[in-house]
């Protein structure tokens, strides 16, 4: 949904001095689109991939120093902005979920069509492998993770026969985890509901990069440093990441006054206004052209005055 995202970023990326934050950089494809809108335009660009980094920069390095990228989790936005002396910016992009360069890595185990390592890290440098959670959350702990992060029906029942399973040799490689998912689902179950191990690897992915709570600490950061005029566009793909950004914009789009108040004080007045009606969703070019975007969700918001709280120090 390129189009769209720039369509609804451009009145922030033409303003005077404008600085835009990708933080979810991957291999540029935006933060290039972005760098090309205007000439003016300086890019922040994160990502916790060192591989991706290193494709974005190739990809970006014509554009010289407006372009800075850092290896970090879009949850440290804050920390990132204050190392470079960045108080505000005018304009933020979130791409949320995994990217295509790491589905398409057979080796890093995101994707269950392949047999490969059960690793699942977006930045493989560091953190606990899918492998790790599998071999040493007991049941209730992976019936949580498959039943919350993968909205997963028979999450206990797939839980039980992991921990089985595990004592006869621990999991290695996502081959052996989707033989036992295929026999553990009901077969009416795998018919209809689409690939029996979608869920789980989604679910296992999550836990693996903690992209929900990252998610969640990220949105307020972000939005806080957000100028008065600044917009913030995001990209959900399932519904679990989505319902985190509807609650965080609405939140700023709504009144914080009682609503039994005759008159609404200036403090307690909407701070953001929703750029969209409800998600966006890819048009039939789009899904003809990229099958992979038939989940996403685009939400949009623009500051329209500073935030209720004064900036404290920021993650």
């Amino acid at each position: 949904m390129l189009d769209e995202v720039l369509e609804l970023l451009a009145p922030a990326l033409s303003q005077p001095g404008a600085i835009h934050v990708d933080g979810t950089l991957g291999m540029g494809g935006h933060a290039e689109a972005v760098l090309q809108a205007d000439p003016q335009v300086r890019l922040i660009g994160i990502d916790r991939d060192p591989q991706a980094l290193r494709l974005a920069g190739e990809r970006l390095a014509r554009f010289g120093e407006r372009a800075t990228l850092v290896h970090a989790v879009n949850d440290e936005i804050g920390e990132v902005l204050d190392d470079l002396g960045i108080g505000g910016v005018t304009s933020a992009f979130f791409d949320l979920g995994v990217s295509s360069l790491q589905l398409d890595e057979t080796e890093r185990g995101f994707a269950y069509a392949h047999d490969a390592p059960l690793d699942m890290r977006m930045d493989p440098t560091t953190g606990i492998t899918a492998a790790e959670v599998l071999n040493t959350y007991d049941a209730r702990e992976l019936s949580r993770v498959l039943s919350e992060f993968g909205e997963e029906r028979f999450a206990r029942k797939i839980a039980g026969a992991i921990v089985r399973e595990r004592e006869a040799a621990p999991f290695d490689r996502s081959g052996r985890l989707v033989e036992l998912l295929r026999a553990t689902i009901p077969m009416a179950s795998q018919r209809g509901g689409g690939h029996p191990a979608k869920r789980t690897f989604q679910a296992l992915r999550i836990e693996v990069n903690q992209e929900l709570a990252g998610w969640a600490a990220a949105l307020p950061v972000a939005l806080e440093r957000l100028a008065v005029g600044g917009r913030l566009v995001v990209l959900s793909f399932h519904s679990l990441e989505d319902r985190i950004t509807k609650r965080g914009l609405a939140a700023g789009a709504t009144s914080s006054a009682p609503a039994d108040l005759p008159i609404e004080p200036p403090e307690h007045a909407p701070e953001l206004r929703l750029l969209t009606r409800g998600a966006l969703t890819p048009g039939e070019q789009e899904l003809a052209t990229n099958p992979r975007s038939a989940s996403v969700r685009l939400r949009g918001a623009e500051r329209i005055r500073p935030p209720r709280r004064p900036k404290g120090t920021h993650r």
